[in-house]
């Protein structure tokens, strides 16, 4: 079964994507395997933060076409916007991919992440993988308010952010997918859960596995959505730990390529400069490619836990990331298949939740 369509995404491709009649058919998702084990829905219980168990599609209520009559031009709408962010400032297009995944390691893909601090809301914008470091808001908003005057209370804040994540990719150049949607949004927030389920830069290959695995994401899923660092940046505070101190010895990370060593040493000093940037990718900073893969195994990944993927010693791990480095193809289709699995962690469906107005504040606070 085809997963992504193979061919490199052209431009002429991504001005496809702006009508929904000629979207690629080409992952039909409801067939893969990554789903066939489960046709039935449970809702998830978001009223609190308690465990529960992570469910995953197909989702009775999530179809590509959920917006097909209420908001045909939906998809339309935020890749405008967002070709004009991602001309602005390319590196949007990697914060707004890493927006999903902040918020569906959350208590699922609900938009929590959106939330602003309130009486009643403890912001996961505050939690410590998150503050000073997630960004991209100030374009949902603009994406919400476009979508919000064409179509008034009709996509959710969570679609949005699972609408401008697939465009992103596709604007840099990466897979198409079909999107299921008809996600609805949380009324509260879980910033105890942030702080718990979002793996951090210097994980460890072991703790990298524990945390995709909370989510019911295996191995595939985890060496197949790190390629997300093909695009966007990385702040030195991230990886500093490997260029002076990686075994608290005041020794680099040995697995580190030498030349990639001295330029990341230059770009970010043992004191101070914690909030210089630099490309995750090097070969191809802005280009949705398989060219993180090939940087791994030459030994300069850039954090540790892409550097991990391929030296933490786990031989299926390592054979991704080999097999990806050779076939840009087969990392697409991989991709395409686990970003559609991750996407489809826990939402909200039906009558829970709410379509928030505005994607900062749950509807009832003015």
């Amino acid at each position: 079964m085809e997963a992504v369509c193979k061919n490199q995404i052209t431009a002429a491709f991504a001005s496809k994507l702006m009508d929904s009649s000629k979207r690629c058919l080409g992952a039909i998702f409801v067939a893969s395997f990554y789903f066939s084990a489960s046709l039935a829905f449970f809702p998830a219980h978001h009223e609190g933060e308690s465990a529960h168990p992570v469910e995953h599609g197909p989702k009775l209520g999530l179809s590509p076409g959920f917006y097909r009559s209420t908001c045909p031009r939906a998809d339309e709408i935020v890749v405008s916007v967002l070709k004009k962010a991602i001309a602005k400032e390319p590196r949007i297009a990697a914060s707004l991919l890493r927006l999903l995944f902040h918020d569906c390691f959350v208590q699922g893909c609900d938009a929590s992440v959106l939330l602003d601090d309130s009486k009643a809301v403890a912001s996961e914008k505050n939690a410590l993988p998150n503050k000073n470091s997630i960004r991209g808001f100030e374009v949902i908003d603009k994406i919400k308010a476009a979508l919000e005057e064409a179509c008034p209370h009709t996509v959710s804040c969570a679609d949005t952010i699972a609408l401008a994540a697939r465009g992103s990719t596709v604007l840099s150049g990466g897979p198409y997918w079909e999107l299921p949607l008809g996600r609805r949004d949380s009324k509260t927030a879980y910033m105890k859960l942030a702080n718990k389920n979002l793996p951090p830069p210097n994980a460890t290959l072991h703790r990298l596995v524990k945390f995709f695995g909370r989510q019911r994401l295996d191995k595939t899923d985890l060496v197949a959505l790190s390629g997300s660092h093909t695009i966007g940046m990385a702040r030195c505070v991230s990886f500093k730990q490997r260029l002076y101190n990686q075994h608290r010895d005041n020794k680099p990370d040995m697995t580190l390529e030498k030349r990639f060593y001295h330029k990341l040493a230059s770009v970010c000093p043992r004191t101070g400069g914690d909030n210089n940037i630099t490309p995750l990718d090097f070969a191809s900073p802005p280009k949705f490619d398989n060219s993180y893969y090939k940087l791994i195994v030459e030994g300069r990944g850039l954090l540790n836990s892409d550097q991990v993927l391929w030296t933490g010693k786990d031989p299926e791990i390592a054979h991704l990331v080999k097999s990806y480095a050779e076939n840009e193809s087969l990392f697409f289709e991989h991709y395409v298949n686990s970003i559609i699995k991750m996407g489809n962690t826990n939402p909200l469906l039906g009558s829970d939740g709410e379509i928030r107005m505005n994607c900062r504040r749950v509807n009832h606070v003015r």
